[in-house]
């Protein structure tokens, strides 16, 4: 051990964010244990590290013996006496331990206390930074992955990105910067990992209060969001200043706003619209960009026969029904959607649409 060793133990306790004088207690304590275990001392063995000197100073208990057989953790009668002139046979006595005696045991001693004090200042700082992060959004970078899972490294913590909340149209390429919205820490076999999303609705949500500050500051509020990760999604929007377009404040100057939304999301396609305490209204506006011809309500089934003119009928469904599918999450009502010229045959084929 030398000055040179100990000044790189202090600049990995500065790197890592780790308290030196515990690091250097624990390589103290972990020292005297490997020696007592690898002579096989009964005795105390302490050991003292002087961070200033570079030095080892090392004491071992040895046993008083009439015939020393193991001269690492015993020593003979009459050089007890020569220390102690008391002492007998069975007693300990303080001997110190010459440095050169550690030899490998304090290089393999010093790697495994710096791994895993390294372990544990991660699993600390994973802790502390994101115990609070629990429902937010945070950026981070794809640093590599895990069999299917995909790790990316945010600060100086990793976030675990599982199979079932990656969006499969997303590329998730090496170095590419993503946001993801925080599911919570898990404790892991590897210590504590945070599990991301890029799936949750509350992703999108986020996305908006970080672009929209009128969102942010609560005078345009969300109402509701209904998301098919990677292909569409809609978000109704109401404004609580008259002065204050909702839909025009998320959509922004020449649709700046919400265009860093759908790049963030890799071109998914987001339908942002006015909000209505009206049903017939809101499930009118959740069928945008289909117009709507005329709503019939059934309050107590909660479903919405659905009238659209024949060229916005496929339109108004969306593809594999997905914008009236959209369109009832949205607003939870089930919504039936037909034809003008369905609607008005005495033989009109069945409803269609996406109900519940």
């Amino acid at each position: 051990m030398n000055k040179e060793f100990i000044q790189a133990l202090k600049q990995i306790a500065q790197e890592r964010d780790i308290p030196e004088d515990e690091l250097i207690l624990e390589l103290e304590v972990a020292l005297a244990a490997a020696y007592k275990k690898h002579v096989g001392a009964t005795g105390d063995v302490t050991v003292k590290i002087d961070t200033e000197k570079g030095e080892l100073d090392a004491v071992c208990e040895k046993e008083v013996v009439g015939v020393v057989t193991n001269h690492f953790f015993q020593v003979g009668i009459q050089e007890a006496r020569r220390r102690k002139p008391d002492a007998e046979v069975g007693d300990f006595i303080s001997v110190t331990i010459a440095p050169d005696s550690f030899g490998r045991i304090a290089a393999q001693t010093c790697k495994q206390v710096l791994h895993q004090k390294l372990r544990e200042a991660e699993r600390k700082r994973t802790l502390e930074m994101f115990s609070d992060k629990s429902g937010d959004v945070v950026s981070g970078v794809v640093s590599r992955r895990e069999g299917p899972d995909v790790i990316l490294t945010c600060g100086r913590s990793e976030c675990l990105l599982k199979k079932e909340d990656q969006v499969r149209s997303e590329p998730y390429r090496m170095n590419d910067r993503l946001r993801v919205f925080v599911k919570g820490v898990e404790e892991t076999r590897r210590g504590p990992r945070v599990r991301v999303t890029r799936r949750s609705d509350e992703l999108l949500v986020k996305l908006f209060e970080i672009e929209v500050p009128e969102i942010a500051q609560g005078t345009v509020e969300i109402k509701g969001v209904a998301r098919e990760a990677g292909v569409r999604s809609k978000i109704s929007v109401i404004s609580h200043d008259a002065r204050v377009d909702a839909v025009g404040a998320c959509v922004g100057q020449r649709g700046s706003r919400v265009q860093a939304i759908v790049n963030e999301l890799y071109d998914e396609k987001i339908d942002i619209i006015p909000y209505s305490d009206d049903p017939a209204e809101y499930i009118t506006n959740s069928l945008n960009p289909a117009k709507v011809y005329s709503v019939t309500l059934n309050e107590e089934e909660q479903r919405a026969d659905v009238v659209v003119p024949d060229s916005q009928l496929n339109l108004a469904i969306g593809k594999g029904g997905l914008n009236v599918r959209l369109g009832h999450r949205l607003t939870g009502w089930g919504i039936d959607i037909k034809s003008r010229s369905e609607a008005e045959s005495p033989r009109a084929a069945s409803s269609r649409g996406g109900g519940r």
